[in-house]
């Protein structure tokens, strides 16, 4: 069960007497009614009545050392350890056996602490804590396997990614991130693996799970989970230099193993990864990891956005729970950070035929991927036998003979398209042909591992009636038609954050079969090459951007480095529709290293919300603000140009025209935008302001909200046990909800709903929060539910929005 986080008070009561006025006298017993004080602020959801142990992270109202230094006070580690003791010590005189097991003061100030999840409560009125938050789990953000390559295949300079996006243009220009150090907070690194060795000296980092100085991957045989390879690959991105090339081949590397077996890890750990990689000197950190959190004040969004403050450049990945809005997660809420969304490369498009043995012409056949162009090419005028394989799970091959043949393989049974043609290629199939199972038409996947043919149920069943007459063979007939451009990858998450507004993902790489370096956890050949997929991928290609960036600028700040980025990153075009991706679907765009280095206008920050417009009678104005930097020798005259697309009816904007700026200096703009919700439907809108004075273009995203936002009116449901027979349900409603309808399904343990089985609960006026929405004690319509899988759905309206969301739980004997 996935779980997302709101900000959640809990009031210590002091007297509750009748309903008296605050203040009025109890002249019986004397006593005068006060308002009541709030304790410490518990972030997150926690099952305060469970005796399990658990652990959380303590912050302190104390300032850490960074956020004093900017705050223009100073903290030392000294005073600040005294804080922690001194709190520590009120939590020995209340809770038995608490357990430390990490501290922080440079960037947060804190500490994570083990005890039983029926304790936590009286955390909360212990002087000097400021908020308490769960210790989540962190994953890896790469989607699927990793498919292990031949060294053979690949030349050194990371395939298409590294040129794509202009790493080989720096490089022949001397930028090779010499100088730079990057830190990789992941699942530890193979610092063995000949294209890395080069990037560490004698202090390879930190491994926060074993706590000890070797930062390696999880191994094989680890009895705590599978073995790891996620944090290698990521480091080869950064700055392999062998048969693999990075985007920064020379910078240093630095390790920080933070997520252990089987790619998972603590909240507790990714925030001491983060102070340890400041503390070390690392001048950007990599995070591609995350949860589903989409809150810009979890505690890891607060370490990484005082470690950019500090003057450290982080680059974290948006997630990879996409399409839809709303799904960016923690880190990548983080309000200073860089979050990295994925792209998959251009590449090429062919059409195909495909006929039986029996003369059956299959209409509905495509090209649903390839490998290469050379292998999609190589089935032309092809004849093949062909075999039926069900689903295409891997023990659906076992004692059936595909070698040199095609795989028939049904869509369904919750196994990936990428992962259906992966099973077949290890089983020995030279293709695969893919039939829905629904009505319609399957989606083009590019990179699949072998080539693969998509086709309709329809087509489908015909091929299966070839096969019971014995014609058991095609012929592929394949051409090429057009070059389909760089796309967003459809996992990919998507903004906007919510309380703040903020577009998400700032920018856009390539994040789609990505080629990297991984360890084979083999002792005849320890060292290989894997490709994989994910917004992992994607965000070591901006932080070896960032490299060769601080290299060629070493004066420049954190704000410079993320709007140069921003600001000169190509718009993507929807290859389907033709039209620009959403801001929160691609950010300012897909980075481009070369038009970054050359700037000579920044302007920050590099996107902006104008936040909710909710007057609904008048005009409502917002302002904002941003600054233009002129690095060039000369003066410069800008002009400014807003398109806010299909809003211009009701939104106006108001901005400083023909600007000029003197050489090296900077100067604010002042930007109003003044809004008739009268005007327009409710909802999202979006814009860009493009600043150009004739040789440079610095494009702006922007977005703001009219009315209610299209946010989800409930995510991340959870059911929890408070008891014998007795149950919480409840969820994320971030505006609250006019009604929550829960009802209730039989399913099966992968959460397929099998059998509706009624409503359990209706209620009104739900505040907003991540809070208990209902109490259940286990009956529907009178009857105890029986041992076995069920799904409990939430179904909450407001203003005219309704959404469902639902979680799969079992019930024991």
């Amino acid at each position: 069960m996935k779980k997302s986080l709101v900000k959640i008070h809990l009031l210590v009561l002091i007297f509750i007497l009748g309903f008296l006025p605050l203040g009025h006298s109890v002249s019986a017993n004397n006593l005068v009614m006060k308002e009541a004080k709030t304790g410490a602020e518990l972030v997150g959801e926690i099952d305060v009545t469970s005796d399990e142990v658990t652990s959380v992270i303590i912050e302190l109202e104390t300032p850490s050392v960074v956020e004093s230094k900017h705050s223009g006070t100073v903290k030392t580690q000294s005073s600040l350890s005294k804080a922690r003791t001194q709190v520590i010590n009120g939590i020995d005189k209340v809770i038995n056996e608490a357990k430390i097991i990490q501290e922080y003061d440079y960037l947060f100030s804190g500490f994570a602490v083990e005890l039983t999840a029926n304790e936590v409560p009286a955390l909360l009125t212990i002087p000097g804590i400021k908020a308490v938050y769960p210790d989540i789990t962190y994953t890896v953000t790469s989607v699927g396997e990793t498919e292990v390559v031949e060294e053979d295949v690949y030349h050194p300079n990371m395939l298409d990614s590294a040129p794509h996006i202009g790493a080989d243009v720096a490089w022949e220009s001397g930028l090779t991130g010499e100088g730079i150090t990057v830190a990789v907070i992941d699942s530890g690194v193979d610092y063995t693996h000949p294209d890395l060795e080069h990037a560490f000296g004698d202090y390879k980092g930190w491994d926060f799970v074993d706590n000890d100085d070797d930062p390696q991957e999880t191994p094989a045989g680890d009895p705590r989970g599978r073995a790891t390879d996620h944090g290698t690959h990521v480091a080869g991105t950064v700055a392999a230099n062998g048969l693999i090339k990075g985007i920064a081949p020379d910078a240093t590397l630095l390790a920080y193993r933070v997520l252990g077996p089987g790619g998972t890890g603590s909240t507790a750990n990714v925030i001491a990864g983060i102070e340890r990689a400041v503390q070390d000197g690392a001048d950007v950190m990599n995070l591609s990891l995350g949860n589903t959190l989409n809150l810009p004040d979890f505690a890891t969004s607060i370490a990484l956005d005082w470690a950019m403050k500090e003057g450290v450049v982080a680059v974290t990945s948006n997630g990879n729970s996409g399409p839809n809005n709303w799904t960016v997660g923690s880190p990548g809420t983080s309000r200073d950070a860089i979050s990295v969304g994925a792209t998959d490369l251009p590449y090429n498009i062919y059409t195909s035929e495909v006929v039986t043995s029996g003369n059956l012409r299959l209409a509905s056949a495509k090209v649903m991927g390839f490998p290469t162009d050379e292998a999609i090419l190589s089935l032309d005028g092809q004849t093949y036998e062909y075999v039926n394989v069900g689903y295409g799970a891997p023990e659906e091959f076992d004692g059936v003979d595909v070698e040199g043949k095609v795989a028939l393989i049904s869509r369904g049974a919750g196994i990936a398209f990428v992962d259906k043609a992966q099973a077949a290629k290890n089983a020995g199939a030279v293709a695969a042909i893919i039939y829905n199972n629904v009505e319609g038409e399957i989606v083009t996947v590019p990179g699949t591992a072998i080539p693969t043919i998509r086709t309709t149920a329809e087509d489908g069943a015909k091929l299966l009636e070839e096969l019971n007459k014995g014609e058991n063979e095609v012929t592929f007939s394949i051409e090429f038609s057009h070059e389909y451009g760089e796309s967003v990858a459809s996992f990919s998450s998507r903004g906007p954050v919510t309380d703040t507004w903020m577009i998400k993902p700032d920018v856009s790489a390539p994040g789609v079969g990505i080629v990297s370096t991984i360890p084979t956890h083999n002792a005849a050949q320890p060292h290989g090459y894997g490709a994989k997929n994910g917004t992992s991928m994607a965000s070591p290609h901006v932080a070896g951007a960032v490299a060769l960036l601080l290299q060629e600028n070493p004066d420049w700040d954190v704000d410079f480095i993320k709007s140069s980025l921003m600001n000169t990153a190509e718009t993507l075009i929807d290859p389907e529709t033709g039209k620009g991706y959403p801001h929160n679907t691609q950010g300012a765009g897909s980075i481009r290293i070369v038009d970054a280095l050359e700037t000579e206008t920044l302007v920050t920050p590099g996107s902006h919300s104008f936040g909710i417009f909710d007057k609904k009678k008048g005009k409502q104005v917002e302002r904002q603000h941003f600054t233009i930097w002129n690095l060039s020798d000369k003066r410069e005259t800008y002009t400014f140009e807003v398109d806010l697309k299909d809003a211009e009816k009701g939104i106006k904007v108001m901005t400083s025209n023909n600007l000029r700026v003197n050489p090296g200096k900077s100067q604010k703009v002042n930007m109003n935008v003044q809004v008739d919700a009268s005007k327009l439907d409710p909802g999202y809108y979006e814009g860009t302001i493009t600043i150009s004075n004739g040789k440079d273009r610095a494009v702006v995203p922007t977005i703001l909200f009219v009315q209610e936002p299209d946010y989800p009116r409930v995510a991340n449901p959870y059911i929890i046990q408070a008891g014998a027979g007795s149950y919480e349900i409840g969820g994320n409603l971030p505006g609250g909800a006019e009604n929550v309808e829960i009802f209730i399904y039989q399913s099966d343990s992968q959460g397929t709903p099998i059998a509706y089985l009624g409503d359990i609960g209706y209620v009104e006026n739900v505040k907003p929060g991540y809070d208990t929405v209902f109490k259940w004690d286990g009956t529907v319509n009178g009857e105890k539910l029986q041992a076995g899988f069920y799904n409990v759905y939430l179904y909450a309206t407001k203003k005219g929005q309704s959404d469902l969301a639902g979680v799969n739980f079992q019930i024991r004997q």
